[in-house]
């Protein structure tokens, strides 16, 4: 009899992302991260419980990889630089973005202790200065809002052929400083 083929956790996780990558989440199955290892189904039960053990590592897998690449982002803005991270995301891992972004589900819920990470990173966006928190908190969930939306039309192929990643880091850029002037002149009292 031939020996089993033992498998690290990691290229368990590794097959079981290539299939959510691919296929979405709802497709992780322990049968089909068998067959795409080439083994049989115990090599995962050795390191997994049950099918959800093993999503669960897929969601954290694919937060690293978003969050990765944010810290790849080196524009000076580390506003701008949240924005084109997730659209980056949404158009290298669209089936991911839309299992995660567009699905009700409860692995969104790890996301929201980024926020505090993402507000640090706001305070040092010199367009940002004398904001307070619940501000950056506002200006943020607005921006959320439209960066999802845009991100939704890139992970789904809906903006025209032409509408490169520069034009996309345009409109970025342009609503943000929208949203900005807005927060500012509210601040010092203006209208918008």
């Amino acid at each position: 009899m031939a020996p089993k083929t033992k498998f690290s956790k990691e290229q368990i996780i590794d097959a079981a992302f290539e299939i959510a990558r691919i296929e979405g989440i709802n497709a992780i199955t322990i049968r089909k991260v068998s067959e795409k290892l080439g083994s049989s189904i115990a090599p995962i039960y050795v390191n997994f419980k049950e099918v959800d053990e093993l999503i669960q590592e897929v969601v954290k897998k694919t937060f690293a990889i978003s969050k990765q690449l944010l810290k790849e982002q080196h524009s000076g803005n580390p506003f701008q630089d949240i924005g084109i991270a997730s659209i980056r995301f949404a158009k290298e891992y669209g089936v991911l973005y839309r299992d995660l972004v567009m699905n009700k589900n409860d692995y969104k819920n790890d996301r929201e202790q980024d926020m505090d990470m993402l507000v640090s990173l706001m305070k040092q966006d010199a367009h940002l200065q004398g904001l307070a928190d619940e501000e950056l908190m506002a200006i943020l969930l607005k921006m959320k809002i439209f960066q999802t939306g845009l991100s939704v039309m890139v992970a789904n192929g809906l903006l025209p052929n032409d509408f490169d990643e520069e034009k996309m880091i345009h409109i970025l850029n342009s609503a943000a400083t929208d949203i900005i002037t807005a927060a500012h002149a509210r601040k010092s009292g203006g209208s918008v």
